[in-house]
């Protein structure tokens, strides 16, 4: 069975979980090949008549899946102490983890790179990046520089301790003369990372590989972004961007599955759009059709807790997603957020110092003074979250939809009507017809 990618079309927080549920027991095994506790997904499950919410950082939504094995590919970075208190925390609520395998290569968020992200955003100013300060970006620049810390390097104490060393060397350096921070002991990082080692130990695999026999095999392997496409480090709106590959070309690198075994690329597309942290946002709203999509929608960070900006679909970004990923299906969802008002304006093209972009400009300076061109659809007033069926939905809200397919350039395959695992509605399989 070839392996299915799945990735956020926008800046996030779209709702990938929502698809992982929709493929539920056809899929054998979700990786997460990007990122690190930076982005999160909030899963709700309802059982017995009761709504439980699962609010996911670092490890993948197929933790919560009892027939499928969870797993942190190499190209993630790990933050142990988050990675066990998340464990712990759906253990406590009766969720089994025990299949959940760690990708030896995987790089650790060392205590240093914690406190540098910190202190240099908090440098930074007005010129700053807007990054959550959990050590994820000075982990990756540790990676690209060969002076990271694996997980594999934590099961030989004296090679972690020469890593460790080498790297305080300089960022100690840095801390005490730039940021004038106390510098950081080797023991006292030693002494945190050893501390997971016996409780690391079962999970730790060589994923690449586990991965590989699994599809060849016939099963189902589900590779799942953090982040989305407009926060990759290369495709993205750089620098306000993550520090690592959250589209579909991460997925291969990120995992170790060669791009020959990848089939499906399926992207998440909100109804609106929604942003965190700073950087261009051309369809932001800043009255009250803003407020209303940012309370009805609960648009807030499920890592961060951070307010949303919030603004109308683009399908610019659409278009761009579907390029940049080779995106062949899409997710819908959050329609039933839009529900009430009178127009739902889309947002079509940009106009730039009176020149209209029907794609992404091309530099930086041009999509942040892009102006957006909105084509106006009307609204619906009827409550969509028990339809089942495309046909089922209102009219408008139909060709809302209808016309999100004809502007991305690629096919609608499902649509979300409400936060639940059953509210959504499916119009072609994401396996494939």
């Amino acid at each position: 069975m070839p392996a299915i990618v799945l990735v956020g079309a926008q800046w996030g927080d779209e709702g990938k979980g929502k698809a992982t549920d929709l493929l539920g027991s056809d899929v054998d095994f979700v990786v997460k090949f990007n990122g690190g506790n930076n982005a999160g997904h909030t899963i709700v499950i309802e059982k017995d008549g009761v709504r439980e919410k699962y609010a996911l950082h670092l490890l993948p939504s197929g933790i919560l899946t009892p027939t499928c094995t969870p797993v942190i590919g190499n190209g993630v970075v790990v933050d142990l102490a988050v990675l066990f208190e998340e464990i712990d925390g759906l253990e406590a609520r009766g969720v089994d983890t025990s299949r959940l395998l760690v990708s030896a290569s995987a790089h650790v968020i060392a205590p240093y790179n914690r406190v540098l992200d910190k202190v240099t955003e908090r440098f930074l100013g007005s010129r700053k990046i807007g990054t959550t300060g959990r050590g994820i970006g000075p982990t990756y620049a540790d990676k690209m520089s060969r002076n990271g810390i694996r997980v594999q390097d934590l099961f030989d104490e004296k090679i972690l301790r020469q890593k460790v060393e080498a790297a305080l060397a300089f960022k100690n350096q840095v801390l005490a003369k730039i940021y004038n921070r106390r510098a950081v002991g080797v023991d006292e990082v030693m002494g945190e990372l050893l501390g997971y080692v016996e409780r690391l130990r079962p999970m730790v695999a060589d994923t690449s590989l586990v991965l590989e026999r699994a599809l060849d095999e016939g099963k189902t392997v589900l590779l799942e972004a953090g982040q989305a496409t407009l926060l990759d480090v290369d495709h993205g709106t750089y620098p306000f961007v993550t520090s690592s590959n959250a589209t579909a070309g991460g997925a291969c690198t990120g995992s170790g599955i060669p791009p020959t075994r990848v089939d499906r690329v399926i992207a998440i597309l909100k109804a609106y759009s929604t942003r965190v942290g700073e950087g261009p946002f051309p369809t932001e709203l800043f009255d009250a059709n803003g407020e209303f999509l940012r309370k009805t929608g609960a648009e807030y960070g499920t890592t961060t807790g951070r307010p949303r900006r919030c603004g109308w679909v683009d399908t610019v970004v659409g278009r761009y997603s579907t390029r940049i990923n080779g995106v062949t299906d899409f997710v819908v969802t959050k329609l039933d957020v839009l529900t009430g008002l009178e127009k739902v304006p889309v947002c079509v093209a940009y106009e730039v110092d009176g020149v209209r972009h029907d794609e992404m400009p091309v530099n930086q300076t041009d999509f942040h003074h892009a102006k957006p061109v909105y084509e106006e659809l009307d609204g619906w007033w009827e409550d969509i979250s028990k339809c089942r069926t495309f046909e089922e939905l209102p009219a408008a809200a139909q060709a809302y939809v209808l016309r999100l397919e004809e502007l991305i350039g690629a096919r609608v395959s499902a649509v979300g009507v409400g936060p639940g695992r059953d509210e959504i509605i499916s119009r072609h399989s994401l396996l494939g017809d």
